[in-house]
């Protein structure tokens, strides 16, 4: 489990196709502090196995279903990811409930600067996850814990204060990106059970 709390951003290495998935080595300092090999990662807001582990990198491969459902197999290298180790049990819980198990992607409608490096986020949502998603709700883009600002159709928009942009991998995005979405998992578990009860 994770929080949405950013620690790093590391950056592709090499990013490996094969068969039936793909190998990705990731580059970074602080999570491969203390990484053993299979670990659990967040990398955009993915729940990733680090294997292959190097001082400065680590390897992780990407099934089929990770591929389709996220934007890891269209980052080319050098592109900067967002990354998360799991939760220490006796750590603060700072964000929220994070699984790293993404539901679609968002296309990033645009990226204003409202002054003072904070800024005004917006993506078009996919109607398939639009009923989990609420008005100050919380949402998990690429990995990166955020409070759902403002609902208008298919449009979602969070404030992004500037240590969320100089500490994840935002500060390089361009409207028409990709970005991974995973939505409130207790708003799936209502779903589910009021649906059971008729």
């Amino acid at each position: 489990m994770f929080t949405g709390i950013i620690e790093e951003t590391g950056q592709v290495i090499a990013f490996a196709p094969n068969a039936t998935g793909a190998r990705l080595r990731i580059g970074c300092r602080i999570v491969c502090q203390d990484l053993a090999t299979g670990d659990s990662v967040c990398v955009n807001g993915v729940c990733l196995t680090a294997v292959n582990l190097e001082p400065d990198s680590f390897a992780a491969d990407l099934a089929p279903e990770t591929l389709q459902r996220s934007n890891l197999g269209s980052l080319g290298q050098g592109s900067l990811l967002n990354l998360e180790r799991s939760m220490a049990a006796n750590g603060r819980y700072s964000g929220h409930i994070v699984q790293g198990h993404v539901d679609g992607t968002a296309e990033l409608v645009s990226l204003d600067l409202l002054g003072d490096n904070n800024w005004w986020f917006t993506i078009r949502v996919p109607p398939e996850l639009d009923r989990y998603i609420v008005h100050k709700g919380s949402i998990c883009i690429d990995g990166i814990s955020l409070t759902v600002a403002a609902l208008k159709g298919d449009l979602l928009s969070v404030t992004i204060i500037p240590h969320t942009y100089s500490m994840t991998a935002m500060r390089g995005w361009q409207p028409g990106r990709r970005v991974n979405l995973e939505v409130d998992v207790i708003a799936k578990y209502v779903e589910k059970m009021m649906g059971a009860r008729g």
